[in-house]
């Protein structure tokens, strides 16, 4: 094949997706699409990228995010942009804002502000309101730009406040009139681009004022209607989130939701450190199911689970203690000065915790055994020896002081990493088991949520690095793997076809990487949201270009000012 084209990619090692053996050759890309992969293409590209020593991936397809509010003041999908992906999927986890009465926005404000740690006062600065119902919101975001696309699921909280009004948030059952309005609500939304549905039924959500999410309210007759709406023509998936603390039950319910409907479902799944084994249950339940018929895939992260800890985040070990709480409204400074102060210090670690509704994982943070010092270059699994218990041990002091003085260090701004999930063993070995299942997927990375408190958007460039390259402390995984995971696996799931490969006729979704080079920098707090709010970022370095639609996005980690991403409306053909 020969000619001019827009962009072409010369010799670089293809990983194309499949899972196959990597090969050296061209990309020719034009009209958004990949026109032609091959040795030595005789094209001519208005832009040429030399891939020599590098290695080309499709893009990363990302479907477990919250952006729904950032991608209506925001044209820059960060810092999922920033890590290679190119899609993103959102809506998950049941929280969302569409459908919305004006009625009910400071409802849905404080139920994402409660379960995902974005600041209330960021959203109801940021989200323009400019909808009510769900395909309204798909209208407003498909006038917009980015630098990624965008999916999105209906979030069932969202679907559910909008029919019962407070009767939701009061954890009322819907009646049967409730129930046939969110179905027709989630038909017209199916048929206006959603993917699926999201739901929680997870204790820990709550809202900001400290009430359950209304979604755990939901019977099975409520979840097998929505469950059969997204299922109509085979149409959409349901993203499913739960404790897994009564698995047996949970499990039941699900299976008999799904056999009578059809649907297909991708679960939320991590090692819970209080039931550490559950997860090898339901991974054996998800094989028997698939085998039986059924079509369900276990989302799982990569790595542990990681809450920061910070006095400039959401977050301290003392975040439950009385005398700390009262020093949280202090000019920065001032309450750094004052934690300095002997007498503050003491009475500080003398306190019993009080337990802080609107902050469900704050009880988490006094886990010594698993919290641990940060600093480059990054371990994300890290040994227990190096845990604040163990080395408070090993000087003989109390964990909680040692903490309190690390937290201290860096003028204040120093951060611990909490393994909250996944690190039930102090080893990564049960990940690296979920992530080699048949029917798991990657996910959970909850892009552009837990602002304060988790920066785990960066899985992707984790994958690459370290399950790929680096890890020390057992197996690895070869790359083609890693990267089918990261594009073809994710994007197959919720059913977007038409990318996920590095192949002629599908979309041109494109990295090109330096994977010698490929790192993740230490997390930062920016101050770039609505209001001055603040919120994680953290980057990369070694991708040496990304490309959404054909058109390069990203210049080793510098944004050209192109927005080729836009909105996907629903399910996607390879037309390949």
């Amino acid at each position: 094949m020969s000619g001019k084209v827009a962009l072409v990619i010369r010799n670089g090692v293809i990983h194309d997706g499949t899972g196959a053996e990597p090969f050296e050759a061209d990309v020719a890309v034009d009209g958004g699409r990949i026109v032609a992969v091959g040795r030595r293409l005789g094209n001519r590209g208005t832009q040429e990228i030399d891939a020599r020593d590098r290695i080309v991936t499709p893009g990363f397809v990302d479907i477990h995010t919250h952006y729904d509010g950032q991608v209506t003041w925001d044209e820059r999908i960060k810092p999922s942009s920033l890590h290679g992906v190119t899609t993103c999927v959102m809506g998950n986890c049941g929280v969302g804002f569409a459908p919305c009465r004006p009625e009910h926005r400071d409802l849905l404000v404080s139920l994402m502000e409660g379960v995902e740690d974005i600041p209330g006062a960021v959203l109801q600065e940021g989200v323009p309101w400019a909808w009510r119902s769900y395909p309204e919101y798909l209208e407003f975001l498909a006038a917009r730009r980015f630098d990624i696309d965008v999916a999105s699921f209906v979030p069932h909280a969202a679907l559910r406040v909008f029919v019962m009004g407070e009767r939701a948030a009061n954890l009322e059952a819907a009646t049967e009139a409730d129930v046939g309005d969110m179905a027709a609500l989630l038909r017209e939304a199916m048929s206006a681009g959603a993917l699926g549905f999201g739901t929680s039924r997870i204790l820990v959500h709550r809202s900001s004022d400290g009430r359950n999410i209304p979604t755990l309210a939901a019977r099975e007759n409520e979840l097998v209607a929505l469950a059969a709406a997204v299922a109509d023509g085979q149409r959409g998936v349901m993203q499913y989130n739960t404790d897994f603390y009564e698995a047996d039950a949970v499990l039941a319910e699900l299976g008999r939701i799904l056999s009578e409907t059809g649907c297909q479902a991708t679960l939320s799944l991590n090692q819970n450190h209080r039931v550490p084994r559950t997860w090898e249950q339901v991974m054996d339940w998800v094989r028997d199911a698939n085998d039986r018929g059924m079509s369900i895939t276990a989302q799982v992260m990569p790595r542990a689970v990681g809450a920061l800890l910070s006095h400039e985040l959401t977050l301290t070990p003392f975040s439950e203690s009385k005398s700390y709480r009262a020093l949280e409204q202090l000019p920065f400074a001032d309450k750094i000065r004052q934690l300095r102060r002997p007498e503050v210090r003491a009475r500080i670690l003398s306190e019993q915790p009080e337990e802080d509704r609107s902050k469900p994982l704050a009880g988490r943070a006094r886990a010594f055994d698993k919290l641990y010092p940060l600093s480059v270059p990054l371990d994300y699994e890290p040994s227990p020896q190096d845990s604040i218990a163990a080395r408070a041990a090993r000087a003989g002091v109390a964990p909680e002081a040692l903490a309190y003085d690390l937290l201290l260090e860096g003028d204040g701004r120093n951060m611990l990493y909490q393994a909250i999930a996944n690190y039930a063993d102090g080893s990564l070995d049960p990940c690296l088991k979920m992530l080699t299942h048949r029917d798991s997927v990657l996910g959970l990375g909850d892009g552009g949520a837990h602002m304060g408190m988790i920066c785990d958007a960066s899985y992707s460039t984790f994958m690459l690095t370290h399950w790929a390259r680096d890890r020390t402390r057992g197996g690895k995984l070869p790359l083609a793997q890693v990267v089918r995971a990261l594009s073809h696996d994710t994007a197959r799931v919720v059913g977007l076809n038409d990318r996920g490969r590095i192949a002629a006729g599908l979309r041109a979704d494109i990295n090109v990487i330096d994977f010698d080079r490929l790192q993740i920098d230490m997390p930062e707090i920016v101050r770039d949201l609505p209001g001055n709010g603040r919120r994680l970022m953290q980057k990369a370095h070694g991708y040496d270009a990304t490309i959404v639609s054909g058109v390069i996005t990203y210049v080793k980690g510098a944004q050209t000012g192109a927005l080729p991403g836009r909105l996907v409306r629903g399910r996607q053909h390879a037309g390949v």
